[in-house]
This record gives structure tokens, C-alpha cells and sequence, in this order.
């Protein structure tokens, strides 16, 4: 199962994104793609590290910032040979989060003329990893176009890409969330189709 979680900065999407965790998984890996750049993103992750660790709940954090595509190929491979617990339950995997990760990838690129191309290219992998995903995968990304445009071409490419891939990977989801003040709403079940 594919499970989306998309909303703006600071909307409940990881909390949200947590507890349905919590509620159809014994246990999960917990996928945080963010680096820590400066003192004050520093603080964030380790809040994030200590709020799981009191959660009460089963979460293995691996923090990979980049290789998310191999490491969703690698955890699959794990859960088909034993990976799964006592009641025959494989573990969820929670994906915080895919914009970051996006960003990531982006500015790992560099300013080379292709660095779009190639960032499309991780996007497409990503894509097909989790299409092939046979266990609960949720995964949280940021709703980024619904802002102001942005001044700066590597702003707007960021925007654009980010839609592209937001879009592809819900129309794959098998429910789509979108959190706003707190308040989840399912929209897959809600598509108005043509």
C-alpha cells in the first residue's frame, strides 16, 4: 500500500503521517532524508530523534539524505527475506521527506547544464521503486506550488519539478492525504474523474 501525505511547512503532514504509522504497523522504519546545515536544523532533527524515541512506538530511523531509491530496493529485499515479525507483519517504512530529498538530489547536481535531466532521472527511479514496493510504504512531501512564485530560476525549477513529481507519485498512491491546520483530508477517494 502507498500512502501520500502532502500539505504546506508546519501543516501536521509528519504527525499526521506518524500516526497512521502507528495505527497500521506494529513497527516502521523511519526514512528522514534532511541534513543538518546549521545549528538550528541540527536542533530540529534532534527533536525529531527524541520525539520518536519517546513515542512509544517501534520506529527504526536510518537518515539518508540522498540514496533514498536503493535503500526502498534494499529495506524491500529485507522484508521478503525475513523482515517480517512474529505475526507474519512486515514493517511499514515512512518516508520524511520526499521535497527535502528532492532538494537534495537537486543541489547534489550542481550547476552542471544537466542537472535537471539528472535529477528527472532520480525522480524516475524513485518512481519505479516505489511502484514496485510490495509492502505499506507512506510517504511525506511538501504541496510547494501553492505559494508565491519564485524569484530565482533555481527556485522555480524546484517548484516545477517537485509538482511533477508530487503529481506522478500520486496518481500511484493508493490514498492521498492532504493536511491543512492540522486537519487530514483523503483526497484519492474524493476524485472527481473525467
Amino acid at each position: 500500500m502507498i500512502v501520500m501525505v502532502t500539505g504546506g511547512a508546519r501543516s501536521g503532514k509528519s504527525s499526521f503521517a506518524e500516526r497512521w504509522c502507528m495505527k497500521h504497523a506494529d513497527r516502521a522504519y523511519y526514512i528522514a532524508t534532511a541534513q543538518a546545515f546549521d545549528t538550528e536544523m541540527e536542533q530540529r532533527i534532534a527533536l525529531h530523534r527524541q520525539d520518536r524515541e519517546t513515542a512509544g512506538y517501534s520506529w527504526k530511523t536510518i537518515e539518508e539524505p540522498l540514496r533514498l531509491c536503493d535503500l526502498l530496493l534494499e529495506l524491500q529485499g529485507n522484508e521478503s527475506t525475513g523482515g517480517q515479525d512474529s505475526t507474519g507483519q512486515a514493517p511499514a517504512v515512512l518516508v520524511d521527506c520526499l521535497t527535502l530529498w528532492l532538494s537534495n538530489v537537486l543541489l547534489d547536481a550542481g550547476d552542471q547544464a544537466d542537472a535537471e535531466a539528472k535529477t528527472m532521472l532520480e525522480i524516475e527511479r524513485l518512481l519505479e521503486a516505489v511502484s514496485s514496493y510490495q509492502g505499506t510504504l507512506v510517504i511525506v512531501t511538501n504541496e510547494v506550488g501553492s505559494g508565491i512564485v519564485p524569484a530565482y530560476p533555481l527556485g522555480r525549477q524546484y517548484r516545477d519539478l517537485a509538482g511533477i513529481m508530487n503529481r506522478r507519485l500520486a496518481a500511484m498512491a493508493d490514498q492521498v492525504f492532504l493536511v491543512t491546520a492540522g486537519i487530514p483530508v483523503e483526497l484519492k477517494s474524493r476524485e472527481y474523474k473525467l
